[in-house]
């Protein structure tokens, strides 16, 4: 059951690791309750009280944090087996003992810092960027219409946390797979009327190796986004794409 406002302390059972190279452990603390604390509010106290729950002085938890708004990304780890924002998680809304683990997914830094640099190479691979330099000299481009605006700003809130490739079981170490996040990435670039020029080099990427072949549909992604990204059209979307441009590439011809 989640924790109740009467219960005065709170157990956490924290995952360390000293160095990428070092092997995880296990670290327990107690700490006291304060209303509406998140995580980042639990491990906050740690840092200022660097003692364990047996009593011992330990080094202070090692973690990463920017907006504390859910707009950064960056302070993603498992929490009590759910990949999540520790920002935006409630302790209330949390069982005891708090277990709180890096995404094993990525590379671990320290503690529960990890190496993202992986979800930038995805996309630098997909070029999953707008292509803007020198287009201002032909004039302005044309407009979206409205549905595919809306449609547009919903798959722009992606701030790439990660969490959907820690839920997603094609995303491990003997799978080459870029992950689900690369779908509504891939679909918002071709959108857009400059992006759309290089729609069929982004299709072309993510069909190679590491590419949408690799995604099973297991929807795992979709339950644990924080921002409710379509990823499941997304994905329907890109892979009807896919099989469109193989047609053309096969046949030889634009009338499919």
């Amino acid at each position: 059951m989640p924790t109740t406002t009467d219960e005065k302390t709170i157990h956490l059972i924290i995952e360390r690791q000293k160095d990428p190279d070092s092997d995880p452990y296990k670290e327990e603390f107690s700490i006291p309750y304060r209303p509406n604390m998140n995580v980042i509010s639990a491990l906050m106290y740690i840092r200022e009280n660097p003692v364990n729950k047996a009593g011992d002085e330990t080094i202070p938890i090692q973690w990463e944090m920017s907006c504390l708004e859910e707009v950064c990304g960056i302070c993603s780890m498992v929490i009590n087996d759910v990949p999540q924002q520790a920002c935006a998680t409630l302790i209330d809304d949390l069982e005891q003992p708090i277990r709180i683990q890096p995404m094993r997914t990525f590379p671990v830094v320290r503690d529960l810092i990890i190496d993202r640099e992986s979800m930038f190479d995805s996309l630098k691979q997909v070029k999953a960027w707008i292509p803007i330099d020198g287009t201002y000299d032909i004039g302005p481009g044309p407009r979206m219409n409205e549905k595919k605006r809306l449609m547009a700003y919903e798959l722009s809130k992606c701030f790439t946390c990660g969490v959907c490739l820690e839920a997603c079981p094609n995303v491990n170490d003997k799978s080459e797979f870029m992950g689900p996040f690369v779908f509504p990435q891939v679909r918002l670039k071709n959108a857009h009327p400059t992006g759309d020029m290089n729609s069929e080099d982004r299709i072309e990427a993510f069909m190679e190796d590491g590419g949408l072949q690799g995604c099973s549909n297991s929807q795992n992604c979709v339950q644990v986004c924080p921002k409710g990204i379509p990823i499941t059209t997304s994905i329907g979307a890109v892979n009807r794409k896919a099989t469109l441009q193989s047609f053309r590439s096969f046949f030889g011809s634009d009338r499919y």
